[in-house]
């Protein structure tokens, strides 16, 4: 059997490239945030203008690259590119890396602005619970950065040495409202009230819906409730049952509360009830608050494999909330915080930020600050582009940032400069993909 030959060629004059999604990320910066005119007030730079390097840093991001090096190609000779960001010049990974470094602390805040700012200018859909509530999710998360010497690199929770960033969520869609950079060892309650408090405010900037703060165990603290009841803001928390007595309370829960399953696995059974907690207040002043909790207990007579267990295992769980519905929609309502491990996993694996590119720890927070915009950028292509029928292969509220950069970041088109104007060509055969790319940057150019 013969196999056809390929002829090789090279063109003299033709531009062809392999990501004509940037012409989308460039629109998404340049049009919807104000990062170029703040950056040249806040971080004014000789040489390469410090906006130029951020943007052309998010552009690596949207491709899923986060190290410094994966600059050269477009450094070298790519003119597409520098047009489709709106930047005069390239910096090569040298400069890229010695500029973040010094604009690091200057550039943090406006970063951070850009990221909600993005969300409102785009005019983002923002999709609310079935109970009318806007669903504002925070949790901290790890980052694997073993045998590394990186500043801020130390133990986390997870059992290895990297770093443990907080991130806040907002919507169905999770859009990302800010993510702080945290060394390894810090604990998640530490600094995480005024962290809180910056996420509602962003949140109410964008939405006129209630808000329903879900926090996991870990945030467990009376300065977080009490937080929260302070800013009006309803919530579902994780009960941290630390110092509890699993089995007298499983019991209680058994004998009082509502059974809701029983055969010969197990049993589980839930139960509502009023607790007092005291706290100082900011004049040292001793105050009480009630707090509503619902208790779950679970009894398991056989374990994972199918193995009957000579003592059954007993297991309680626990949500704080402020909520007056029904004690199973309450726990309904909070499966749905479990989404930000999702977020969490395409930024470290999608977007290539498990390990972090720089030494220095205020870089590093830079680099995950651009990667909220890069993600919120992403996110709102994928809303716009591949969301309709024939995109949408399951009924969703977002696709996955991989997804879109392969579908439409990472799209071949040929680069075409002529008459003082600027076109992409697409192939004949991509019809799908060119509809939706030339429906995502109209409505980013346009609408």
């Amino acid at each position: 059997m013969t196999f056809p030959r390929f002829t090789i060629e090279q063109s003299d004059t033709e531009f062809y490239t392999s990501q004509s999604g940037m012409a989308l990320v460039g629109l998404a910066i340049n049009r919807f945030t104000t990062l170029a005119s703040r950056l040249a007030k806040a971080a004014p730079c000789q040489g390469i203008a410090t906006a130029d390097v951020l943007r052309c840093y998010l552009g690596l991001l949207c491709q899923g690259k986060s190290d410094f090096e994966a600059i050269r190609p477009f450094w070298e000779d790519d003119e597409f590119f520098a047009a489709a960001l709106g930047v005069q010049n390239v910096p090569s990974p040298e400069t890229l890396r010695q500029r973040m470094d010094k604009v690091a602390e200057a550039s943090l805040w406006i970063v951070n602005f850009c990221t909600v700012e993005f969300i409102k200018k785009v005019k983002a859909t923002l999709s609310t619970l079935p109970s009318g509530h806007m669903p504002l999710d925070m949790d901290v998360f790890t980052q694997d950065n073993s045998n590394t010497k990186k500043e801020g690199v130390s133990w986390t929770y997870r059992k290895f040495n990297g770093f443990a960033p907080i991130a806040a969520w907002l919507g169905l869609e999770g859009w990302c409202l800010e993510i702080e950079q945290r060394p390894g060892s810090q604990h998640s309650q530490e600094g995480f009230i005024p962290f809180l408090l910056r996420a509602i405010h962003k949140s109410r900037q964008l939405t006129k819906a209630p808000l329903l703060a879900r926090l996991d165990s870990a945030h467990d603290a009376i300065a977080t409730l009490v937080a929260l009841i302070v800013e009006k803001v309803d919530f579902i928390v994780k009960w941290n049952p630390r110092g509890t007595d699993v089995p007298a309370r499983a019991s209680e829960v058994f004998a009082q509360g509502k059974m809701i399953k029983q055969d010969k696995k197990g049993r589980i059974a839930i139960m509502t009830e009023t607790v007092e907690r005291t706290y100082k207040d900011e004049n040292d002043e001793e105050k009480t608050i009630k707090l509503r909790r619902v208790l779950r207990a679970t009894e398991r007579n056989f374990d994972r494999d199918g193995n009957r267990l000579l003592i059954p295992d007993v297991e309680i769980e626990g949500w704080w909330t402020n909520l007056s519905i029904a004690k199973d929609k309450v726990i309904e309502l909070y499966k749905g915080h479990a989404l930000c491990e999702q977020y969490h996993s395409e930024l470290k694996s999608d977007m290539d930020l498990e390990r972090l590119p720089s030494g220095k720890f205020a870089t590093n927070a830079l680099v995950m600050s651009c990667a909220g915009l890069a993600y919120n950028i992403l996110r709102a292509v994928g809303q716009v582009g591949l969301m309709n029928k024939k995109q949408a292969r399951r009924a969703k509220q977002r696709r996955r940032v991989k997804t879109v950069m392969q579908d439409l970041v990472y799209f071949a088109g040929r680069f075409i400069r002529h008459a003082h104007s600027l076109t992409l060509r697409f192939s004949c055969h991509a019809n799908d993909q060119a509809q939706a790319f030339a429906r995502t940057y109209d409505r980013f150019a346009y609408g």
